[in-house]
């Protein structure tokens, strides 16, 4: 849900100037989007009623429509004409292909995130072998002899 009742995705295209018009813009009154999308504003109408197309609203209650309501508006009509799904089967339709464009966003998110840590990783590991003492001398395993070695410590002088 888009939080105006409607299942249309919003909020990712907002201008952050109000006057620029992004793809969800509700620019269009229901005349000119019945037009476009090649639909009576009729049918508008009743998909708003359904929640499949849920237009902005005007202070007055008007629905203004945005291009992003007009690509829906041809889907649905598409998906009801040419593949024979009904109303309730479109808006089935189009919840999942938002929760699945919802979801591969997160994902997105936690590779970025994934990826931020393995690299904050990378660089600790590299502090942690940056202070490592160079005055050490690696072990270099010598073959075992038969030899016998005697140690004593050095006396005092």
């Amino acid at each position: 849900m888009d939080g105006r009742g409607g299942i249309g995705g919003r909020g990712a295209g907002r201008p952050r100037n109000p006057y620029e018009l992004t793809e969800d813009s509700p620019v269009y009154v229901i005349s000119v989007a019945a037009q476009l999308s090649g639909l009576h504003p009729q049918t508008l109408r009743q998909y708003d009623r359904l929640g499949l197309v849920s237009p902005d609203r005007t202070a007055g209650r008007g629905r203004r429509y945005s291009a992003r309501d007009i690509q829906l508006l041809r889907q649905v009509q598409q998906l009801s004409q040419d593949e024979g799904i009904n109303l309730a089967g479109i808006k089935r339709i189009i919840e999942l292909e938002n929760q699945v464009a919802a979801l591969q966003a997160r994902v997105a998110e936690l590779q970025a995130a994934v990826e931020g840590a393995a690299t904050a990783m990378q660089q600790r590991e590299a502090q942690v072998h940056a202070s490592y003492r160079r005055d050490l001398v690696r072990y270099q395993d010598i073959q075992q002899s038969s030899a016998l070695v005697v140690w004593r410590p050095r006396r005092p002088e």
